[in-house]
């Protein structure tokens, strides 16, 4: 029992796995390609299991965060450069969630997207008053009780019109069908393996359990933080499947559908009003936790790269300004949504090649250092994400 309440870190680093991003991603790969693309949504969750692991790891062994120990050993000008590009990162994410919030309240009031916006930056402000040391379990507690309202909002289509068990299982085949394929895959990577929650973990863990006492304390520590991240990240690769399947097997071939309003009104077409009316209350708890979280981890970034502490409400004020902004130019908002996490899988390699060389480094990790299968593992995933944004960057110039 005691084990259950060290739980909860990893639950709100999963909520960067369920944020808008990955409903525009996967509802429009279910949508164009059927089940095509399921493998990549299986592929991506094994990776982000170990990476958050790694992570989480990284903070609880050495109680620094990894933007802290990036800060410590690159030189001023490296340091600020790669601030410069996980800053870009988060800032892409940051737009994707408040997109996501402003058209759920868009399909469930009818209120314009900009005022939406707004309006999730502000209740994200009211969640992010509770995100300190002090009352870091009732921040946490807030966050999955958002992640239940998304997982039920998401999961209730399937409940309604169950899929096709054999396209789930032709659809783990590895396959992609022509470059638009290859753009949805990276698209569904980013939104999937996202580097802010990768530089966001290490903190988490910091702010519950403290820094480290001892090696039997951080042995079961470790402990508790692997079973805290397979079920968080279990539970978010279990939302993100069903968004496709549920795309793959209401919306396929529906004309449409590569909005997240188009969904939803194939979802309410098909399904009825009662399920598109969930869909989007779960969209806007996305939207909200994702925002909430991901205004966190911009914090710890800019906390440990550039060693400058700002409010991170007066943070969440600035970088809604550019979210806003976007709405109010009428930008396409779900194709800002599906861009968004293509650049966040090229901020991927910078912050997992970086993490799997310190976890490995006994000279900083000791005894708890990643053995060689962790190793060879982090290696392949690290390799295939670069190979992956080198064929889309070629694809996209052609």
């Amino acid at each position: 029992m005691r084990a259950v309440g060290l739980l909860g870190p990893a639950f709100v680093a999963a909520i960067a796995y369920v944020d808008p991003g990955n409903v525009a991603a996967n509802i429009t790969a279910g949508a164009k390609y059927g089940y095509l693309l399921v493998w990549v949504l299986v592929v991506a969750n094994v990776m982000a299991v170990m990476v958050q692991y790694q992570s989480a790891k990284l903070g609880v062994v050495t109680g620094k965060t990894l933007p802290e120990t990036l800060g410590r050993r690159l030189s001023r000008r490296s340091r600020l450069l790669f601030w410069a590009q996980a800053e870009l990162v988060a800032g892409a994410t940051d737009i994707a969630e408040v997109i996501g919030g402003a058209i759920a309240l868009n399909l469930l009031f009818g209120l314009p997207l900009p005022i939406g916006g707004v309006i999730v930056g502000l209740v994200s402000m009211a969640i992010l008053s509770m995100a300190d040391r002090r009352r870091q379990r009732r921040f946490e507690t807030a966050i999955v009780a958002l992640l239940a309202v998304i997982v039920f909002g998401f999961l209730a289509g399937l409940l309604v019109n169950p899929p096709d068990a054999g396209g789930i299982i032709n659809g783990m085949v590895p396959r992609l069908d022509g470059a638009e394929t290859v753009l949805l895959a990276a698209s569904m990577l980013g939104a999937t393996v996202m580097p802010h929650a990768i530089y966001l973990h290490s903190s988490l863990v910091i702010d519950r359990h403290g820094q480290p006492i001892g090696a039997g304390r951080t042995r079961r520590l470790l402990a508790v933080t692997r079973i805290d991240v397979v079920i968080a990240l279990v539970i978010a690769g279990t939302v993100n499947i069903a968004l496709l399947v549920l795309a793959a097997s209401s919306l396929y071939g529906r004309e449409g559908t590569d909005s997240i309003e188009g969904a939803h009104d194939a979802v309410r077409d098909a399904l009825g009003p009662v399920v598109a009316a969930v869909f989007a209350v779960g969209l806007l708890a996305s939207g909200i936790a994702s925002t909430s979280v991901g205004a966190y981890a911009g914090g710890a970034i800019m906390g440990g790269l550039l060693k400058r502490r700002i409010p991170i409400l007066v943070r969440r004020a600035v970088t809604l300004i550019p979210a806003v902004v976007v709405l109010a130019l009428g930008v396409n908002p779900t194709m800002a949504l599906v861009i968004s996490q293509v650049v966040l899988s090229f901020g991927i390699p910078f912050a997992i090649v970086p993490l799997r060389r310190y976890t490995a480094d006994r000279a900083l990790m000791g005894e708890f250092a990643d053995g060689r299968p962790l190793r060879w593992a982090s290696a392949v995933a690290a390799v295939a994400i670069v190979v992956l944004n080198v064929v889309l960057i070629g694809l996209t110039f052609a």
